[in-house]
């Protein structure tokens, strides 16, 4: 699944990809915001992704756009 993170007073976004749950990084991403901690998730290559929870300005989290070819629908 395809995760971005908006984090405050910087230009560009964080966006990975992940093999966790949509619920799993919900609930790590509310546990972050609410005790001010750090939000850290795994990409699908095994690097380590870590934003200050304070500095969250929005997360989306989606479905995985890879495999698509061509001019269809």
């Amino acid at each position: 699944m395809e995760i971005k993170i908006g984090v405050q007073d910087t230009a560009r976004e964080v966006s990975l990809d992940s093999n966790d749950t949509s619920e799993s990084v919900i609930a790590a991403v509310n546990e972050a915001l609410a005790s001010g901690g750090i939000l850290s998730l795994v990409d699908d290559r095994g690097r380590t992704v870590m934003v200050p929870g304070a500095k969250i300005a929005y997360v989306e989290v989606g479905a995985s756009s890879k495999g698509r070819v061509g001019f269809g629908s």
